[in-house]
C-alpha cells in the first residue's frame, strides 16, 4: 500500500516537473505513469492528490488538460475536497464550451464533410486533417478542434464536480456555464448529462393538474434528474397516496427513484400512469427534465393526461449518486384547480396535435 501511495505522488511530482520545464516527452511519460498509478491507488490516496492536480490543470496543454480534468473528477468522487478541485476544472469546461462553438463552421470551411465523431483518441488525426485543409493550425483552430474532440471528457469531469450540491448551486447562481451549455448543444441528447445537472432544481415549487379528475396539487421538486424519475414519484404521491385511482409504482421503484442503490441489471420496472404536458398542450417527454416544464404566470405548471400508449421503464435516477425527492404540500380546492385548468390547452393525443 505504501508503494502504491508513493507511486501516485511520484507521478504527480513528475507531471509538475514536466509542466515547469515544458518538456513534452516528460509530459507524455508523466501522464502514462499517472494513469497507471491511478489504477493501483486506493481511493484515499487519489483523494489526497486531487487538489495538487487541480492546481496543475491551468498550466496543462490543451491536448492533455481534459484527460487530467477527468482524473481530478475521479479524485473528487473518491473524497477529495470539491472546493479545492472544482474551480480549475469548471474553468476548463467553460473555455472548452466557448472554443467548441467555432468548430462546426471551421470544419465546414476546411473539410466540408459531416462533423467528426467526438473521440479524444482521434484528436491527432482530426488536427492533421484541419491543418492540411486550412493551411496550418492557428491557436484558435487548435483550441476549437481540441474542444470538439475532447468535449465528452470535459463533460465527464464537470458532472463529477457538479454532483456536489454546493458547487452546483454556485455555478447555477453565476449562470455562465448554464447558458454556454445550452448554446452549444447540438440536439436534445448532446451534453445531456451536463445540461440536466446544470438545470437541476433544489426545492422548486410545482403545480400539478390531473385533468381527468379535475384535481390539482402543489408539490416541490428537489434534485430530480429527469422526467422518468419525476413521473414515477408523481405516480407514487397521487396514486399511492389515494388521491386518484390507478396502479401505483412499486415500493422498490419509488425507493430507486429517491435514494436506494440500484443494480442496473436488476432495476425495478414501472409503468407510466400519465402523459406529461405543459399548459400549452405540448408533450413533455420522460427523456426530458423537470426544467422543461413551462412557467405560466410565475409558476411552473404540469398537466397530467391519460397516457396515449403504455410505456414501461427501469425505475431509478439519471444521476445515481444524487438522491431526489418530490413532496406533496397541498391539495388545491376545486375553484383554484378549475382556474388553472381554464388556462390549459386541450389535450393532445399525439405530440404534434390531435
Amino acid at each position: 500500500m505504501i508503494f502504491r501511495e508513493r507511486a501516485l505522488n511520484t507521478a504527480v511530482d513528475r507531471l509538475e516537473r514536466a509542466l515547469e520545464e515544458r518538456d513534452d516527452a516528460l509530459l507524455n511519460e508523466a501522464f502514462g505513469q499517472l494513469r497507471d498509478a491511478f489504477e493501483e491507488a486506493k481511493p484515499k490516496s487519489s483523494a489526497e492528490v486531487g487538489p495538487r492536480l487541480a492546481n496543475l490543470l491551468p498550466r496543462t496543454p490543451l491536448g492533455a488538460a481534459a484527460i487530467l480534468a477527468v482524473m481530478i473528477g475521479a479524485c473528487v468522487e473518491n473524497g477529495a475536497d470539491p472546493q479545492a478541485c472544482s474551480w480549475p476544472v469548471l474553468a476548463g469546461v467553460r473555455d472548452a464550451l466557448r472554443d467548441v462553438a467555432g468548430f462546426p463552421a471551421l470544419w465546414a470551411e476546411a473539410v466540408g464533410e459531416d462533423l467528426p465523431e467526438r473521440d479524444h483518441l482521434a484528436l491527432g488525426e482530426v488536427l492533421e486533417r484541419v491543418a492540411a485543409s486550412a493551411g496550418g493550425l492557428k491557436e484558435g483552430r487548435f483550441a476549437a478542434v481540441s474542444a470538439w474532440m475532447q468535449l465528452p471528457l470535459w463533460e465527464m469531469a464537470a458532472v463529477a464536480m457538479l454532483s456536489r450540491e454546493e458547487i452546483r448551486r454556485a455555478v447555477q447562481a453565476d449562470g455562465t456555464l448554464v447558458a454556454l451549455a445550452e448554446e452549444v448543444a447540438l440536439g436534445d441528447a448532446d451534453l445531456k448529462c451536463l445540461r440536466y445537472l446544470l438545470k437541476m432544481f433544489h426545492d422548486e415549487p410545482l403545480v400539478v393538474l390531473h385533468r381527468p379528475t379535475g384535481t390539482g396539487y402543489r408539490m416541490r421538486v428537489t434534485r430530480i434528474g429527469d422526467n422518468f424519475q419525476l413521473h414515477t414519484l408523481i405516480g407514487h404521491l397521487l396514486i399511492g397516496g389515494g388521491h386518484i385511482a390507478g396502479e401505483p409504482p412499486s415500493a422498490e421503484a419509488v425507493a430507486a427513484s429517491r435514494d436506494a442503490a440500484v443494480d442496473p441489471d436488476r432495476a425495478p420496472k414501472t409503468t407510466g400512469a400519465f402523459n406529461l404536458a405543459g399548459v400549452d398542450g405540448a408533450w413533455l417527454w420522460n427523456e426530458g427534465c423537470p426544467a422543461d416544464i413551462p412557467v405560466v404566470d410565475g409558476e411552473r405548471v404540469l398537466v397530467l393526461d391519460p397516457p396515449t400508449y403504455e410505456r414501461t421503464w427501469n425505475a431509478g435516477r439519471f444521476y445515481p449518486h444524487i438522491t431526489g425527492e418530490l413532496t406533496l404540500e397541498a391539495v388545491l380546492d376545486r375553484a383554484e384547480t378549475e382556474a388553472y385548468l381554464a388556462k390549459a390547452a386541450p389535450r393532445r393525443m399525439w405530440p404534434d396535435g390531435d
